[in-house]
């Protein structure tokens, strides 16, 4: 059995990459970023771009990407009011991830479903 002080340079990588995924995890949180990735958008465009995606789910993911600086909610003073969420810079340093999760993604159903695509590009 490994006791906590043997192979620390594991555990360095772990703790990050740990944490990149609890801000990131779950179903909706990218899909969400993606939706916003060219602009502000209000509550029900966001909604609207993404397939299934519930308003009670989204009120929570926009109210947890907020808590993690990913992403920033603006009310504007006006009848009646209108809400905005805009990612922020510190939420745009998700984007080649983003990326590169897409590219292995299309990868990877190539794989599964035996298409000539081998190499990841």
């Amino acid at each position: 059995m490994l006791k906590n002080n043997e192979h620390p340079e594991c555990r360095e990588t772990i703790l990050p990459v740990r944490d990149a995924l609890d801000v990131v995890s779950g179903k909706w949180k990218i899909p969400i970023l993606i939706a916003m990735g060219l602009g502000s958008k209000r509550f029900m465009e966001i909604q609207g771009a993404i397939p299934n995606l519930t308003s009670r789910m989204l009120s929570k993911e926009l109210k947890e990407l907020e808590i993690n600086r990913l992403i920033v909610r603006k009310v504007y003073d006006s009848i009646p009011v209108v809400i905005e969420y805009t990612v922020t810079e510190h939420g745009r340093t998700l984007n080649t991830l983003i990326e590169e999760l897409r590219r292995w993604g299309e990868f990877h159903r190539s794989v599964i479903t035996g298409s000539d695509q081998t190499t990841l590009k």
